[in-house]
C-alpha cells in the first residue's frame, strides 16, 4: 500500500481528512442554526441541524474505518 509524506497511507490519511472536515463543519453549523432560528427561519434551522446530523454520521464512521484499519498492517506506522 502507498504511504504518502505523512507516514500514513492514503486511505488513512483520506479517512481523517474527511473526518476532520466534517468535525469542523459541524461546530459552524451551530451557528448557523443560531443564526436560522434568530431570523425566524425554522426550516432552515432544521435543514442546518440534518446537515449537522449527517457530517456527525459522517465522522462517527471514520472514527470506525480508522479503528478498524489501526488493527491491521494496513494502516501505517501512525496508527499502530
Amino acid at each position: 500500500m502507498a504511504t504518502g509524506e505523512t507516514g500514513f497511507d492514503d486511505v488513512s490519511y483520506d479517512l481523517i481528512s474527511v473526518q476532520y472536515h466534517a468535525l469542523k463543519a459541524g461546530h459552524d453549523y451551530g451557528q448557523y442554526v443560531r443564526d436560522a432560528e434568530n431570523a425566524g427561519k425554522q426550516e432552515i434551522a432544521a435543514f442546518f441541524r440534518r446537515v449537522m446530523e449527517e457530517d456527525s454520521a459522517r465522522a462517527k464512521q471514520c472514527h470506525e474505518f480508522l479503528k478498524e484499519l489501526s488493527g491491521s498492517s494496513d494502516s501505517g506506522p501512525a496508527l499502530t
